[in-house]
């Protein structure tokens, strides 16, 4: 075995990482560049110790008032400034909505609504932190780009790239560490083009978000132990939507699993399915949570895989909608 080889199989795996702090610690360095991109936060804990204590004149903490938060950040955008706005998803996405719909939306302004704690990764504080409702409302408002990343490298090229977008973003994160997704070479990252991780010609997996984006990567893993060859697309970007690559998928495969940690209703399996009855017809089955709240204690893979998302119900997705072609 060459030398080249053995340092190769010795290299330890990338550790876990959280996608909440590669967005602090990149928040940063796009201000140290940039004095117009402001940080303001919703007394969310450790903003005012890593951007406050550099940067105290492009720092706001406006506490707990969400609404307030989001009107400010469109004042600001107003006059030229950048705003990025830190709050929790369930807050930003229901308890704010009229603001960011009225105030943000409506006169298009740039305003980066990034929302910690999304889907069930509030799992320690319950259905009240919850948020499997933001995809389904942030998507409906016009000119929202809406981003979920898959890892916290990811985070850091998403961030990147949506800082100088038109219009107003919604980037979803959530709290804890997560594996890592991509252990190799910066892939790039271009809004609105899903990542394929895994090819394949039997089924399409299509997932958004950390945990959905593993669970489909296992899933894939344990489907090709049973002969089933499967696409797995990083569908990052939930608008816009890759339309292209779901039509490829659609004309090219049996049919589209969808996975993610948000409602069955409303998120990216219902974008799925709405952009490929318009324009590639195909069998879409989605994996997401259950239309019910979830009570239960426990981790954020935990609730995910008691409302119903796991890789096991990915694997059974992908042999129904395999099973249907044949």
């Amino acid at each position: 075995m060459s030398g080249a080889l053995v340092a190769r199989a010795q290299a330890p795996a990338p550790a876990p990482a959280s996608d909440r702090a590669a967005y602090r610690a990149t928040l940063l360095e796009l201000a140290r560049e940039d004095s117009r991109i402001w940080c303001v936060d919703s007394d969310t804990g450790g903003l005012e110790k890593q951007f406050e204590s550099e940067l105290p004149d492009q720092y706001v903490d406006l506490g707990i008032a969400e609404a307030n938060l989001m009107s400010v950040s469109a004042a600001l955008a107003s006059t030229g400034i950048l705003p990025f706005v830190n709050t929790m998803a369930a807050f930003a996405s229901a308890r704010a909505l009229e603001q960011v719909k009225v105030d943000i939306a409506y006169h298009a302004l740039q305003v980066r609504v990034v929302a910690t704690h999304s889907g069930f990764s509030a799992a320690h504080l319950g259905p009240t932190h919850h948020a499997q409702q933001d995809l389904a409302v942030m998507r409906t408002l016009p000119g929202m780009t809406v981003m979920t990343p898959a890892d916290a490298g990811e985070t850091v090229r998403m961030v990147r790239a949506a800082a100088y977008l038109p219009g107003p973003v919604y980037i979803r994160l959530g709290r804890a560490e997560t594996d890592p997704v991509y252990t190799g070479d910066d892939p790039g990252f271009t809004v609105g083009r899903a990542v394929e991780l895994r090819a394949g010609g039997d089924v399409t997996i299509v997932a958004a978000g950390s945990y959905p984006v593993l669970f489909a990567l296992e899933a894939a893993d344990a489907l090709a132990e049973q002969g089933i060859s499967a696409t797995v697309l990083n569908m990052h970007t939930i608008k816009p939507l890759d339309v292209p690559v779901l039509v490829r998928a659609a004309a090219t495969t049996a049919g589209i699993v969808t996975v993610e940690d948000h409602s069955l209703l409303g998120g990216l399996g219902s974008a799925v399915a709405e952009a490929t009855s318009l324009h590639h017809p195909t069998r879409v089955l989605r994996v997401g949570a259950a239309d019910s709240f979830c009570p239960r204690p426990g981790t954020h893979r935990e609730q995910l895989e008691a409302s119903g998302v796991s890789p096991d119900r990915v694997v059974a997705a992908a042999r129904a909608v395999v099973r249907g072609r044949r």
